[in-house]
């Protein structure tokens, strides 16, 4: 996958981007950990503090990549989306089932929420460059 250029505003949104999952990360797995718990569906198959521990080891280390790797920002920027859309379900199941953490404590406000999701998605897609990338890999299918 090849990376695209990308502009000093998109840069430094990346950086700011990855070092806010890096900050997310750390909360995971020390400050923030019991309401992240409250985040994770009853219905996951596994233990919730181990989930929040591996998920904050997984944004810490894609905070790093979206900060470090440069080179690879694209396909950085595609997975961190993946993360967003996988991590998603847990604040629809705190909609659902009418869970406080985070000052989220009445369901307007956790609706809202869900919300800012997309934004994310959109976040790191359009700082990396691979929402360019992707528009160019449909195109050139759609005139193939």
């Amino acid at each position: 996958m090849e990376d695209y250029k990308t502009s000093s505003i998109q840069n430094i949104l990346r950086i700011v981007l990855g070092l806010l999952m890096i900050l997310a990360g750390i909360g995971h797995l020390t400050f923030l950990r019991v309401p992240f718990q409250a985040q994770v569906p009853n219905w996951v198959p596994l233990n919730k503090d181990l989930v929040v521990v591996l998920s904050g080891i997984v944004e810490i280390t894609l905070g790093a990549a979206m900060v470090f790797l440069s080179s690879k920002k694209a396909m950085v920027g595609l997975v961190l989306a993946a993360f967003y859309v996988a991590v998603f379900p847990g604040n629809i199941s705190q909609y659902i089932t009418h869970t406080s953490a985070f000052g989220l404590d009445t369901d307007t406000k956790r609706f809202i929420r869900l919300f800012f999701q997309p934004l994310l998605i959109v976040w790191a897609l359009w700082s990396t460059g691979a929402w360019h990338y992707l528009v160019v890999k449909f195109k050139s299918r759609q005139s193939n």
